[in-house]
């Protein structure tokens, strides 16, 4: 049984201000894009010791989609009695960072029970620099977009004994400021589609993004007909990025196309419903680099008829795809064409008079997972209960993983700790361990743990899971 239990603070997140909307009016080094800045603030709040959490302040602001970079302005200051606390003593305050959920933090160094998953956040201590005033910044290159919280508080009390009213008491203020910098008119690509594309020798790199569904198993960037100044090469002077739901960093997937021919990067279980970055970055050159880019999916929102026919139970007991029995596959809703799919060494057929070609879809069985629904049940305000359909007892095959889909609700799932349950009942000597991994919504894998036959099960805790997107 798959359980959830949480608790909320019984408010959702502040709405975003926005001071300014102001556009650059530069070119960009990714093609013709444009440079927008965004400005957002909040109200000073005032900043207590750290004892529990419900000592932090706890700040939230929404990145917008395609930033390319996020500054934080953090200022703090004193106040006494009305004035400035130039008097006040110097109290470092510490900053948490954290996408998609309030930051996990242990200031008190405490332990955290067995089999708990910590999410890890970034964090910043403010010194001061003047008597009254200190300012620092944090920068995140290529955010996520979405939800981002902030956590801030003072050290711990020393416990020391004073008498009020003897001298006005010392704050603490602290106010975040975001300011944000994106991209307006990246290049989108299509599953199935290749177009001709050109690095000129004063850029530097191509951004594109793509759109990808559900129910798709792996996605495949492909860069071929590489040339240099119209002169083709066997290797292409570029590097091929791929991230999920951001632009690409320095250490996101990445393959060096002058190793590679075809050059082809591939994600494997990709997170559904959410742009993929593509990043072409050529190496340092004076020659114009051509290039025809596309991207391929495998689409398993179709059942394998076949299967289904020799194995009547089989919907009801393992389902054999991604995909429901109503479900529609992709390759029937996008526009067909009569450009046949491509083997592995094939060559690309020639484009249309728009430099466009066409690939459908690719479906293959052996490579979907098997997906099995869960119920939602709410038992009360502050707690609600996964169940397994056709479960409890699951039963998982020798070649491939059962996959489990948790859909956590934006906001109102905010804040609380998931809790699952593993419970093992081997029915072969020959199986000796099992894997169990836990991903989120950007698909990153969050915890992985392996079980041998002596173990029969375990209990996992994550606390502030992700659920912008509300999908594990």
């Amino acid at each position: 049984m798959w359980q959830l239990s949480w608790t909320a603070r019984g408010c959702g997140p502040a709405r975003l201000l926005v001071l300014l909307v102001l556009g650059c009016a530069c070119l960009c080094a990714l093609g013709d894009c444009l440079f927008v800045t965004e400005y957002f603030t909040r109200t000073p709040r005032k900043l207590n010791a750290f004892n529990s959490f419900a000592s932090v302040e706890l700040f939230h602001f929404s990145v917008p989609d395609d930033t390319m970079m996020a500054v934080w302005n953090l200022i703090t200051f004193k106040e006494q009695g009305g004035t400035f606390g130039d008097n006040c003593p110097n109290r470092n305050v510490t900053v948490y960072f954290r996408s998609g959920a309030p930051p996990v933090i242990n200031p008190l160094y405490t332990r955290f029970p067995r089999d708990t998953v910590v999410p890890g956040s970034f964090a910043v201590t403010l010194t001061w620099t003047l008597p009254n005033r200190t300012t620092g910044a944090f920068n995140v290159t290529s955010p996520l977009p979405g939800d981002w919280f902030l956590a801030a508080h003072l050290p711990k009390d020393e416990g020391k004994i004073s008498v009020k009213g003897l001298s006005e008491e010392c704050q603490y203020l602290f106010q975040p400021q975001l300011i944000v910098q994106r991209l307006i008119g990246i290049s989108v690509l299509y599953p199935g589609y290749f177009i001709d594309q050109m690095i000129p020798a004063h850029n530097r790199s191509a951004l594109y993004k793509v759109f990808i569904p559900n129910y798709v198993s792996k996605v495949k960037v492909q860069l071929v007909n590489c040339s240099t100044k119209n002169k083709s090469s066997d290797s292409c002077p570029v590097v091929l990025k791929i991230r999920a739901r951001a632009p690409p960093v320095h250490n996101s997937s990445a393959l060096d196309c002058r190793e590679w021919n075809p050059c082809e990067l591939t994600s494997a279980a990709p997170a559904w419903e959410q742009w993929y970055y593509i990043l072409v970055e050529r190496y340092l050159s004076n020659a114009d680099v051509y290039f025809r880019i596309g991207v391929q999916i495998t689409d398993c929102s179709k059942l394998n008829l076949s299967t289904e026919q020799a194995q009547p139970s089989s919907s009801m007991n393992m389902p054999q795809s991604f995909g429901t029995p109503m479900g529609f596959s992709l390759s029937e809703t996008m526009s067909l064409t009569t450009v046949p799919s491509l083997s592995q060494n094939a060559s690309l057929p020639p484009p249309s008079e728009n430099n466009v070609v066409y690939l459908s879809p690719t479906s293959d069985p052996n490579k979907c997972w098997p997906i099995r629904p869960t119920l939602r049940n709410e038992l009360d305000t502050f707690s609600v209960h996964f169940y397994v359909f056709f479960g409890p007892n699951i039963s998982i095959p020798p070649d491939r993983a059962a996959v489990f889909a948790i859909n956590l609700m934006p906001v109102l799932d905010s804040g609380g700790v998931l809790n699952m349950e593993l419970k093992l009942n081997m029915v072969s000597a020959l199986i000796a361990s099992i894997c169990l991994s836990l991903y989120d919504i950007v698909g990153y894998s969050v915890y992985k743990v392996v079980y041998d036959t002596a173990q029969r099960g375990s209990l996992i805790q994550s606390h502030y899971p992700r659920t912008p997107q509300s999908r594990w």
